[in-house]
């Protein structure tokens, strides 16, 4: 599969997630989906996670697939799972938890399964930092641990950092503790206050484009990529910043100009029961996989034909004309306003000649008044 530029998101997502458990022993602040220590009794199982497999097959026999928690390495089932997709054809992956579970053994069962990339969660250049924000002393070591070994067994390694006030500060040396990983990819994750996220503290619009820009720089002269998640105004950043170059970058004009990923487009998320959401972020069900094609849920039903049409969007992001390159965040949208196709309020831009509304200030997600930053 292609970069998204390359894949017909009406037909088919560019990241399939598949939540295989909540069960985790962390406890995360910025934690999405309120991981607790026990496994769901509901969750799908190994037969039914196959089946599911077989329906992502169904997009495309190259489709990637992100086995994701909670910890899914809580389920003893991963590595048969890993090797089944990778049977079939899908580009297997894993974010696992920074926890004991992720030993040298259970790494060497992934590599032998077929994992095609392993995605650690980092949000700290020190043990202090990163611990304190991941709820459990010596994730940090054990985190560091197996990447290294992972990366010595040919698993190519992604990894994910939060954005949030706690964290910005310690980006610069995030990113060089990513290149010294040896990472090839490096996701950045800007703040969406759900689950237990909605306690921490985003950055301002304008920090958040200020990072932005900085990524930029990163991208061009790291040895690793650099992706950003829930936030797709970077892909409009990138391209003011490469239009205003008196020598334009083509790397940098790629990031910018091709097609992006959000939720609902070019995205999907199923959950540990089996429901089926736009993404992770964004609590609105199209349907379940106990009762309907997951490939007829993405392509045909109204909630996930609504978020591909940015016709639809509201406020200036459907004034904006950027907006087919990034239509900003549908999960922050929802998160603050309680309607997917409003304005994403982390986007500072406003277009020319625009004379609405403008939630360019983030809100405090309890109280609905503007936040202090």
């Amino acid at each position: 599969m292609g970069p998204p530029s390359e894949v017909d998101t009406d037909q088919r997502p560019f990241v399939l997630i598949w939540e295989v458990t909540q069960a985790c022993d962390l406890e995360c602040e910025h934690c999405r989906a309120d991981a607790q220590p026990d496994r769901h009794p509901l969750e799908l199982d190994t037969v039914e996670g196959k089946a599911l497999l077989d329906e992502a097959a169904r997009f495309d026999e190259n489709q990637l697939v992100v086995l994701s928690g909670g910890d899914p390495l809580s389920r003893d089932d991963v590595p048969e799972l890993i090797e089944y997709g990778t049977d079939l054809g899908l580009r297997m992956t894993l974010t696992p938890s920074g926890t004991s579970s992720l030993d040298p053994a259970v790494i060497d069962d992934l590599a032998n399964a077929g994992l095609k990339r392993l995605a650690v969660s980092i949000d700290g250049s020190t043990e202090a930092a990163h611990d304190t924000f991941r709820g459990e002393p010596g994730t940090f070591e054990q985190t560091l641990d197996a990447a290294t070994y992972a990366k010595q067994q040919g698993i190519p390694l992604q990894v994910n950092t939060t954005v949030t006030q706690e964290t910005v500060d310690d980006l610069p040396e995030l990113a060089d503790l990513v290149e010294a990983l040896g990472a090839v990819l490096w996701s950045v994750f800007f703040l969406v206050p759900i689950g237990r996220g909605r306690i921490l503290d985003p950055v301002s619009p304008e920090r958040a484009e200020d990072v932005m820009n900085w990524l930029l720089t990163q991208a061009t002269e790291r040895d690793f990529g650099v992706k950003t998640t829930e936030a797709p105004h970077y892909r409009r950043v990138a391209m003011e910043t490469n239009r205003s170059a008196e020598k334009p970058a083509a790397n940098t004009d790629l990031i910018g100009r091709r097609g992006g990923v959000r939720a609902g487009d070019g995205f999907a998320f199923v959950s540990h029961t089996g429901t089926v959401f736009p993404s992770g972020f964004l609590p609105l069900s199209a349907g379940s996989v106990r009762e309907t094609s997951l490939v007829e849920l993405y392509r045909d039903s109204e909630l996930f034909q609504s978020l591909r049409d940015e016709n639809l969007f509201r406020g200036k992001c459907g004034a904006c004309e950027y907006r087919n390159v990034c239509g900003g965040s549908r999960s922050r949208a929802y998160a603050y306003t309680g309607d997917q196709l409003e304005s994403d309020p982390l986007c500072p831009y406003v277009p020319e000649g625009y004379d609405g509304p403008l939630p360019n200030q983030v809100l405090d997600y309890e109280e609905g008044v503007e936040a202090d930053d």
